[in-house]
C-alpha cells in the first residue's frame, strides 16, 4: 500500500490557489480537466516534494473544483493538513504579512495552525527541535477555531 494524496473541494480556484500556491508556497504539479464530470482537479506538493511528486513517489494535496455550485461545510472535521518547515517562525510571519490570519500561533516554537479560504485547518511543524519562544508569538493568543 501507498499513500497518494489528500483531496480537499474548494469554492473558487483562484481562491484556493492564491492561498496553497503564493501565500503557503505549494506547487502545482499537475492538472485535470474532465468535461463529462465537470470537475477540476489540480494536484499541489510541498516544493521540497516536487521532483518526487511529479515522478510519482510523494503524495500531493488534490484540490477537487466542482463546475455546479455547492456549498462545502465542515472543514475542521476533516481533521487538518500537516507541513513540516525550516522556519516556523519566519513562515508564519510571511502568511501573516500575506493576510492569513494564524489561528494557532506558534509559542512554542514548534506548532501553529491557519485555515485555507475553505476552512481546512492546516498544521506547520518546525522541522528538527522547537525554536526557542520569541516575540510577538509567544504572548500571543488564538484566533478563532483551528
Amino acid at each position: 500500500m501507498r499513500y497518494l494524496h489528500t483531496m480537499v473541494r474548494v469554492k473558487n480556484v483562484d481562491d484556493a490557489l492564491d492561498f496553497y500556491c503564493n501565500k503557503f508556497g505549494m506547487q502545482e504539479v499537475r492538472r485535470i480537466e474532465n468535461q463529462a464530470g465537470r470537475f477540476t482537479l489540480i494536484f499541489l506538493a510541498a516544493p521540497d516534494d516536487m521532483e518526487a511528486a511529479k515522478a510519482g513517489s510523494a503524495p500531493t494535496l488534490e484540490l477537487t473544483y466542482n463546475w455546479d455550485t455547492e456549498d462545502y461545510t465542515g472543514g475542521r472535521n476533516f481533521g487538518h493538513l500537516a507541513y513540516e518547515v525550516d522556519d516556523i517562525y519566519a513562515l508564519c510571519a510571511s502568511l501573516q504579512n500575506k493576510g492569513v490570519i494564524i489561528n494557532r500561533p506558534p509559542r512554542d516554537g514548534r506548532m501553529a495552525f491557519i485555515r485555507s479560504p475553505d476552512g481546512i485547518s492546516i498544521e506547520i511543524l518546525q522541522k528538527g527541535e522547537a525554536l526557542a519562544p520569541a516575540e510577538p508569538w509567544a504572548s500571543m493568543a488564538n484566533t478563532g477555531a483551528w
